[in-house]
């Protein structure tokens, strides 16, 4: 299918551009320019702004919560923790009704640890999409920690997760964690793949010991207390990502999402069952402090570290609260412009930087050769972040939602 955009004003992923018009050849686009003749069908996009499909760079994901994340234009999904073979995701790739996905497969977790505390009767991350029970492998020394990691290379596992949490933070302090020289070699054998190694942390402590072991991301901020010069520093020094996923630890500290279930443009969208997981939370610190979360996400981005867009969203559970597919990345871009970002940089932040940083070369931008996946919002979310819930159209790989 050819089709054009015209009248539109452009975000590209990285900046407003002064063009005003893109023209889409099947699963690509093919030229942005300004007042193009148009090509196949025309859509008008007077007062909107196109973007590229948002990116969610932390899920746990399944077929109905990539149908939610795609109507809400989050095109891609980066799942950090789940399981899927190859052939189910070669099923869904084709599929226009569905966010992409890219995933880490099962966790580098020990025996008893996190995300084990999160089984109350459902399914867990990394439960297969039917909700059956799987055994989910875990390690306990260096030399399991690298057959681990070749499994899931072996599985088609776009990165590798880590976990280093030791539950105090999620109501149940005391989890057993691994050892420091297991961690190591997980990383190690993770680059000697080419697979980024990206961190589960909680915690200033678990951060800094993440940091020091050569993640190349962490897939949460800390939120037991303020951040450090030294700590911020090291982060920076890195070279490492950061997805805060301030949406969780909203939930985390007992803020539940309530308002935004109740938004004009996502009650309509949402189950039942995910409205009431918005509006609860986990709640399981409630004595922090979400100004020092935020502060600690402004400090890191004045030190020039790059920050991600992501949720944590999982299953629709009231345990798991305050995050629903697709829905609560506009959440997240709200609380990064809070945080102190400006909206263009949020909007960075959902879209060319994750591409960047997980290398998906073919998205994240609006620009001959990118993929079509595209978000079309009315006003101007360049100023006013929270326009991005306004939307009119959604296309993946050129194929408009609901046509």
């Amino acid at each position: 299918m050819t089709f054009t955009i015209q009248n539109a004003r452009i975000f590209d992923g990285e900046r407003l551009l002064e063009e005003d018009t893109v023209i889409c050849e099947g699963t690509q686009i093919v030229a942005v320019g300004k007042r193009l003749s148009p090509v196949g069908t025309s859509v008008d996009a007077l007062g909107a702004t196109l973007l590229p499909g948002l990116i969610d760079a932390h899920t746990h994901t399944s077929v109905d919560a990539l149908r939610y994340a795609l109507a809400f234009g989050v095109t891609t999904e980066l799942e950090m923790m789940g399981r899927w073979t190859l052939e189910e995701r070669a099923r869904l790739e084709d599929r226009a009704d569905l966010a992409d996905l890219r995933t880490a497969g099962f966790g580098v977790s020990a025996p008893g640890g996190h995300p084990s505390q999160l089984q109350r009767g459902g399914p867990p991350p990394g439960a297969a999409k039917t909700g059956q029970r799987h055994e989910r492998p875990t390690v306990s020394t260096p030399d399991e920690a690298v057959a681990f990691v070749r499994a899931r290379v072996d599985e088609g596992s776009d990165y590798i997760k880590i976990m280093i949490e030791d539950g105090r933070v999620l109501g149940a302090p005391g989890l057993p964690v691994l050892s420091e020289e297991t961690i190591r070699a997980a990383v190690q054998e993770a680059h000697g793949h080419g697979k980024m190694a990206l961190a589960h942390v909680l915690t200033a402590a678990a951060t800094a010991q993440a940091i020091e072991l050569g993640m190349d991301g962490l897939t949460h901020v800390f939120v037991d207390g303020p951040s450090t010069a030294a700590l911020v520093d090291a982060i920076a020094a890195s070279g490492a990502f950061v997805t805060p996923c301030l949406v969780l630890n909203s939930s985390i500290l007992g803020k539940s999402a309530a308002q935004l279930a109740d938004h004009e443009h996502v009650r309509h969208k949402l189950s039942d069952a995910w409205r009431q997981t918005l509006c609860s939370c986990f709640n399981t610190y409630p004595q922090g402090n979400f100004d020092d979360v935020l502060a600690t996400v402004r400090t890191l981005h004045e030190a020039g570290v790059d920050i991600l867009v992501g949720t944590d969203a999982s299953y629709p559970m009231p345990h798991l609260g305050g995050l629903a597919h697709g829905a609560s990345v506009h959440h997240e871009l709200q609380l990064l412009v809070r945080a102190g970002l400006t909206p263009s940089e949020a909007l960075r932040a959902a879209t060319a930087l994750p591409a960047r940083r997980f290398r998906l070369d073919d998205r994240g931008r609006v620009a001959p050769g990118m993929r079509a996946d595209l978000l079309l919002v009315d006003g101007d979310p360049t100023k006013n972040v929270a326009d991005t819930l306004a939307i009119r159209a959604v296309w993946r790989r050129g194929v408009q939602l609901g046509s």
